[in-house]
């Protein structure tokens, strides 16, 4: 009878130990390989578009927001782009926050979070009049909803595939086309008849029931990885990631320029009306589905790294040529160009930056890190092309020229990233990269 007690504290030991070890395993089990398909991959990759769309398809849509502001609250173009900026600013900042966080398992919490934070500004903005509440309302409450749902989307879609990667996210990426096209539709037609409150609020609904849907869809891959801080220095001893946060930084501090000051460009300088402007601003992002899906594609058979570099040469020699345009049909047929290009740039940059991580479980982290860098180009770039074009009153031209140049710096280094990439890998020059 004396030996019950011990053999009942022994049971007890191995299911206490059974339990433990269960729970502690959860955390370094082996997902095995990306499937590159599937019913939930690929439900993961339209939650994500549902996300992007809703994100950077709004941004992409700020053309629009832009000229009218400009107009209504009687603010220099450099004023009115700071809205812009700090919304995207905070989109890249806090990825790498939010993409530490995805990989510790927090995941849902994160997206729920920024779920709210986006509809909450953009209802907000519906009631703002002046400057100062826009710039709270849709660039920070707005900005900081974007940064919990983007990174995090996008390294959750990187982890479902691998041969298939670029194109996936390319997919994905078209949501910010899908939105750039959808969101101008709604202000063009509603502005003059419901008025700024009204079509506020329109857009707030349609984030809000296609972020529901995106969260539905949505659902890690790989178990979390629970220890590790939220900067991985270390990432930075690789020469091709190093370059690569440079290239970014530099590219990025262009990207937004045509999207943001296109629409004014054309009123100003080519005397279009608002209407016409806006279908600018659409025929550039509906194109650019094209260059997201047709580049991505490209690039699973290429290499990623390959396929950006001429991206961004195109988008800089375009960025050049936008100065000498002097007819309407001209601009129509360098706004589809630039779209293509500039589309791409947007789709590979992800697919670009997650092909440089091998091990999903740091996917966040080291893509959320250069999130963060970029941030500060995103966030200064159009309110200096703003100050360029008030410095020169009211042309374009220093805008132009600060474009290409950024985009051709950028270009050099997201080739070293490339090079120094095939190094490390013992390939030759023509090798898939």
């Amino acid at each position: 009878m004396t030996g019950l007690p011990n053999q009942s504290a022994s049971r007890v030991d191995r299911v206490v130990s059974r339990i433990a070890s269960r729970v502690t395993s959860r955390s370094t089990i082996n997902p095995g390989p990306p499937p590159d398909g599937g019913l939930r991959a690929w439900l993961c990759v339209f939650g994500t578009f549902l996300v992007v769309m809703n994100t950077w398809g709004m941004i992409n849509s700020f053309g629009a927001f832009q000229s009218y502001y400009i107009t209504q609250l009687n603010r220099s173009p450099s004023d009115i782009s700071w809205i812009g900026s700090i919304d995207i600013f905070f989109l890249f900042f806090i990825g790498t926050f939010t993409g530490r966080l995805t990989d510790a398992g927090y995941f849902r919490s994160v997206a729920i979070v920024g779920s709210v934070l986006v509809v909450a500004g953009t209802l907000s903005a519906s009631a703002c009049t002046q400057y100062w509440q826009l710039l709270l309302a849709q660039g920070v409450c707005v900005g900081l909803g974007n940064g919990c749902l983007f990174c995090p989307a996008v390294a959750l879609v990187s982890t479902y595939f691998a041969k298939r990667r670029s194109f996936a996210i390319g997919i994905t990426a078209c949501g910010s086309g899908a939105g750039g096209v959808i969101f101008p539709i709604v202000i063009r037609e509603m502005l003059p008849r419901a008025g700024f409150g009204w079509t506020m609020r329109t857009l707030g609904f349609i984030q809000a029931a296609a972020l529901v849907t995106a969260l539905f869809c949505l659902k890690p891959r790989v178990p979390p990885r629970k220890t590790g801080s939220f900067v991985e220095l270390a990432a930075f001893k690789d020469l091709d990631y190093s370059f690569y946060a440079a290239g970014a930084s530099l590219f990025f501090w262009a990207s937004y320029i045509v999207f943001f000051f296109l629409a004014a460009y054309a009123r100003d300088i080519q005397g279009v009306s608002y209407d016409q402007s806006l279908d600018l601003l659409m025929i550039t992002n509906g194109v650019g589905i094209v260059g997201r899906l047709l580049l991505n594609h490209l690039a699973d058979h290429v290499g990623n790294l390959t396929m950006f570099v001429p991206t961004i040469g195109a988008a800089a020699l375009l960025a050049y040529c936008w100065a000498p345009i002097a007819s309407r049909a001209g601009l129509y047929v360098w706004a589809a160009l630039c779209g293509i290009a500039l589309g791409g740039i947007q789709a590979l940059f992800p697919s670009a930056l997650a092909s440089l991580t091998a091990d999903p479980q740091k996917q966040g982290a080291r893509i959320g890190m250069v999130f963060t860098i970029v941030s500060v180009s995103v966030l200064t770039g159009p309110p200096i092309a703003g100050a360029l074009i008030s410095a020169m009153g009211g042309r374009y031209l220093g805008a132009q020229m600060f474009a290409g140049s950024s985009l051709t710096l950028g270009m050099v280094f997201i080739f070293l990233a490339r090079e120094a990439k095939r190094k490390r890998m013992g390939e030759s020059f023509w090798a898939k990269v």
